[in-house]
């Protein structure tokens, strides 16, 4: 593998609390390149996550997937997120979405306009971390907000919209320093959403996958249909719409009753090209094809009963 891209590790949202700090030193010191961590509803927060393993480890990068824009005032997510930037100067990244409209919706913050909020909440970050003053918007209510001079990092973090919609794409590449794709993020959806995204400017896209390497590439393969669980559910369309057998798809999911049968039921073919799984070999051939669609960083989910060891296993591809 020529490793024209980097190579992240997702900490597991329901990990053991005594396992996140072992998990994470572990990461760093197998050689990754990044760890992202999650902040879904119910879970752990992403800001305190990322403080804690950037204390815990040395050098890997730690980037936050994703942080909900009705979740913070925009001026005190901007605060956060550039004390992280100076306590750690060049290791923090931060993704930034609409949040999952259930999820919104039962905290009360999906607003009538997803894209307008969207949009003003990354400018108002972006800008917030620079050092640049930021004045009211529809949704984004700050009045001439800006950071103290001291507060302000010497080298801002890229922040990165977790987005999946043509219209969400094209706002990422407009407004933001990069766009993450949530799994399973293939070689034909990557370079689907290039397409819309078309900055102009440098742009950075991380990719996730689920992922389990093992060298007998039948345990692999079934290590990750756990992960696959939810691709059939309609706000997985836009990852699916670019594959070959993405309607045979769709009417597998019609005909299984629950999503265990689902992907019990998924080709080994299927499963192998929604994921990085196979023999160390397997894995990183996949990589590579998904550097040479255009991403840049590849984000894998650990599967596996225990996650010290997926992720062990999983820095065969390094």
């Amino acid at each position: 593998m020529s490793r024209s891209g980097s190579v992240g590790v997702m900490l597991p949202r329901d990990l053991e609390p005594s396992q996140v700090l072992p998990f994470a030193r572990h990461a760093d010191e197998l050689g990754f390149d990044e760890l992202w961590v999650v902040e879904d509803l119910g879970f752990r927060g992403g800001v305190a996550q990322t403080a804690a393993v950037l204390a815990a480890t040395t050098s890997i990068r730690v980037g936050i997937g994703l942080l909900p824009v009705g979740a913070r005032n925009a001026a005190f997510a901007a605060m956060e997120i550039a004390t992280l930037a100076q306590l750690f100067p060049g290791r923090v990244d931060v993704g930034i979405g609409h949040g999952m409209p259930g999820w919104m919706r039962s905290v009360g913050e999906w607003p009538a306009s997803p894209l307008t909020l969207l949009e003003e909440y990354l400018r108002a970050v972006i800008a917030l971390v620079r050092g640049d003053v930021v004045e009211r918007g529809e949704y984004v209510a700050l009045d001439a907000v800006r950071l103290e001079a001291a507060c302000v990092p010497e080298n801002a973090p890229l922040i990165l919209a977790g987005v999946r919609g043509p219209r969400s794409l094209a706002l990422s590449g407009r407004v933001a320093d990069g766009t993450i794709l949530a799994e399973p993020t293939t070689p034909e959806y990557a370079r689907a959403a290039l397409k819309h995204v078309d900055a102009r400017r440098p742009h950075r896209l991380v990719g996730y996958n689920v992922a389990a390497v093992h060298a007998d590439a039948g345990v692999a393969v079934e290590a990750v249909r756990a992960g696959l669980e939810w691709i059939g559910e309609p706000d997985w369309a836009p990852h699916l719409a670019p594959l070959p057998f993405a309607e045979e798809f769709a009417a597998l999911r019609r005909e299984c009753g629950s999503r265990e049968e689902f992907v019990r039921r998924l080709p080994e073919e299927w499963v192998r090209q929604l994921s990085v799984t196979g023999t160390p070999e397997d894995a990183r051939k996949r990589l590579d094809e998904l550097f040479a669609a255009g991403v840049d960083s590849v984000v894998l989910f650990p599967m596996g009963a225990d996650p010290l060891q997926a992720v062990e296993q999983l820095a065969a591809v390094l």
